[in-house]
C-alpha cells in the first residue's frame, strides 16, 4: 500500500536524537502541560540516563522507534521486551504527532507497533493509560482490556495473549514481591478501597515476614495473574490455630480458567499441612458458590471449612 506505516528502529546519532526531541515534545504537550515536578523528571538528565541504560542492555531492552509514512516521520514508540520472562511488550511511550492524528493514523499505528512486537519476540501486550479516558478509549478501539493495576497504583491494560500456559500456584517466597503489591492494588480496587500507599506496603510485608500471613500466588509462567491469602490465629475456644482465606483475586484477562479453585484449593492443603483446623472466609453472594463447591459451608455469612 502506497501509504502503510512502517516503524523502524532509532538507530543513528540523527534518528536517537529525532526520537529524543519528539519524546519531550510529547512530555511538554501531551503528558505534562502544566509545569511540575514529575515533569522537570522526565524532561531531566537522570531519566533519560535510566532509560539508555535498559535500552543498551543485552536483554529486556526498550527500543526507540519511529513510525513513518512515506518516509515522513509521524510518530515515535518506547517498548520494553521482557524476552527473560513470559514475553511482555509493555509500551512505555505512544505517540502520533498532532499534525498527524485523524482518519485512522494512531489505530495503524498501533497495529504495526503490535505485529514489531510479536517479531521480536513479544506474545504479548501491556500498557498503563495514566487514568486518561481519552486514551483508554483509544487502546480499548485496538483491543486492549482493562486489567487491573500495577505496584504503584496506575490503571493497566492487556492486550490478551494468544497463548495458553499451564497456571501453578506457588507460596510467596519475596514478601517484597512487586507482583504481589500490583494484585494487590488490583483487588483494592475491586473491593473499593484505595490503592496501596508507602506506609501500607511497609505493613503487607511485616506481616508477611512475621509469618501471621501466608499469600499464594497463580503463576502463569513468570507473571502472576492471581492471589489469596491465609491468615492464622489461635482461637481459644477450640485451642487451636485457625486460619481465614481473603485477598482472593485473578485478574479480569484471566478469569473463568479455574484460577481462583486452584489458589483456593492451595490455601487449604497449606492449612492442612500445618495444622490449621478451620479456614473461613467471608464473601459476597458471587463468590458463594465458588466455596460451596470447594466443600465450604455457610454458616451465617460466613463460609467455613472445618478440616477433621
Amino acid at each position: 500500500m502506497e501509504n502503510r506505516i512502517t516503524v523502524r528502529e532509532a538507530v543513528t546519532q540523527t534518528e536517537v536524537a529525532t526520537f529524543w526531541e519528539q519524546l519531550y515534545n510529547y512530555y511538554n504537550r501531551d503528558i505534562f502541560p502544566d509545569s511540575d515536578d514529575e515533569r522537570d523528571y522526565f524532561l531531566g538528565a537522570e531519566y533519560r540516563q535510566h532509560m539508555e541504560t535498559i535500552h543498551n542492555r543485552l536483554q529486556d531492552r526498550c527500543y526507540y522507534l519511529l513510525f513513518y509514512q512515506k518516509e515522513q516521520n509521524v510518530g515515535i514508540a518506547m517498548p520494553v521486551i521482557f524476552t527473560s520472562e513470559d514475553g511482555k511488550c509493555f509500551i512505555m511511550e505512544f505517540c502520533v504527532y498532532p499534525e498527524f492524528r485523524g482518519n485512522g493514523m494512531g489505530k495503524e499505528c498501533a497495529s504495526v507497533l503490535l505485529e514489531w512486537a510479536e517479531k521480536n519476540g513479544a506474545l504479548y501486550a501491556e500498557l498503563n493509560y495514566g487514568g486518561d479516558i481519552c486514551r483508554k478509549d483509544f487502546w480499548q478501539s485496538i483491543g486492549f482490556v482493562q486489567n487491573g493495576f500495577d505496584q504503584w497504583g496506575d490503571p493497566l491494560m492487556l492486550f490478551p495473549p494468544k497463548e495458553s500456559i499451564p497456571i501453578s500456584v506457588e507460596i510467596l517466597a519475596d514478601p517484597e514481591d512487586w507482583q504481589l503489591q500490583k494484585l494487590e492494588n488490583g483487588f483494592r480496587d475491586e473491593v473499593g478501597v484505595s490503592v496501596l500507599t508507602a506506609e501500607m506496603r511497609s505493613r503487607l510485608t511485616n506481616a508477611i515476614q512475621n509469618g501471621g500471613t501466608t499469600f499464594f500466588l497463580a503463576k502463569r509462567g513468570y507473571r502472576a495473574v492471581g492471589m489469596c491469602s491465609v491468615t492464622r490465629y489461635f482461637s481459644s475456644s477450640i485451642c487451636y490455630e485457625i486460619g481465614i482465606l481473603s485477598d482472593l483475586y485473578v485478574e479480569p484477562v484471566f478469569r473463568k480458567k479455574g484460577i481462583a479453585q486452584m489458589l483456593c484449593k492451595a490455601a487449604m492443603d497449606f492449612c492442612k499441612e500445618n495444622n490449621i483446623t478451620n479456614l473461613s472466609v467471608f464473601c459476597n453472594s458471587q463468590e458463594e458458590k465458588l466455596f460451596q463447591d470447594l466443600n465450604f459451608n455457610p454458616i451465617l455469612d460466613i463460609i467455613l471449612m472445618h478440616f477433621n
